[in-house]
């Protein structure tokens, strides 16, 4: 689908400089650019909303064209520590159940659908794998991140040449938990609780998803950083499942973040 220069200039992905490599296409897309409009405002990619599925399906052509590949593919997000390995493309909306996926193939776009989890990209430029996953605290805490490193590897990837990003999410400012929360994470391993702080009320707790996710794929052995933005924070550019709570809103948007090898 063909789209003017100016609804292509109108999305702005966030570009992270670790991963301007040859041959790597990438871009954290932001709610900006799309034709959707009310609580979906404007760039909502997410087939699992109530928007408009003629209008989900245009934005993400957008997208796909922004990137500049021909196929963009995303799975069906379940929390877990899933991989799907991609050599040739499905159609939107019937990919498996999975929260990451690894390619080397190129002109396949990963896409990786977020409004607070944590979408993190990661490539190997020299062996050319690259691979997308979903990381909310589920997928983190079950070795989401984890099994992509390893899944990259069976493709040729090697850990002392993998970057990876940690995208936009959800800040510690603004993700409350409570104690039970803490005391899972503390259960797993008991430095864990660093990353935790105490909130205003009693029993309450902040707690540092992108931080979590970070130190994980840095003791994987991967470089690895984070874009530092927050989604419940910025509403202009970002969805926030969080925030759509707070507000007691019936629904909310997707964004996504995307990864591709260059035909």
């Amino acid at each position: 689908m063909a789209f003017d220069r100016e609804a292509l200039l109108a999305i702005r992905p966030h570009r992270a400089e670790t991963l301007r490599l040859p041959g790597v296409l990438h871009g954290f897309f932001t709610r900006e650019g799309g034709v959707s409009t009310g609580l979906y405002d404007s760039l909502n990619c997410g087939m699992g909303s109530s928007d408009v599925p003629e209008t989900v399906l245009e934005n993400r052509s957008r997208v796909a064209a922004a990137i500049g590949v021909a196929t963009l593919m995303s799975v069906h997000q379940i929390h877990s520590a899933e991989v799907a390995m991609v050599a040739e493309p499905w159609l939107p909306g019937q990919g498996p159940r999975a929260d990451a996926m690894v390619t080397d193939r190129p002109d396949l776009a990963l896409g990786i659908l977020t409004a607070d989890c944590a979408p993190v990209l990661f490539a190997d430029g020299a062996a050319g794998v690259v691979a997308a996953a979903h990381a909310g605290w589920k997928g983190a805490i079950g070795g989401v991140l984890q099994a992509t490193i390893e899944a990259m590897e069976q493709l040729g990837g090697r850990r002392d040449r993998i970057v990876a990003v940690v995208g936009p999410c959800i800040s510690s400012a603004s993700y409350e938990v409570g104690a039970e929360f803490e005391a899972r994470f503390a259960a797993e391993r008991e430095e864990f609780g660093r990353y935790f702080t105490p909130a205003g009320a009693a029993g309450k707790y902040m707690f540092d998803l992108p931080g979590f996710c970070l130190d994980r794929l840095l003791e994987a052995g991967v470089a690895a950083t984070a874009t530092g933005l927050c989604t419940y924070a910025d509403e202009k550019r970002f969805f926030s499942y969080r925030r759509t709570t707070h507000r007691s809103e019936p629904d909310y948007g997707r964004q996504l973040s995307v990864i591709a090898l260059d035909a």
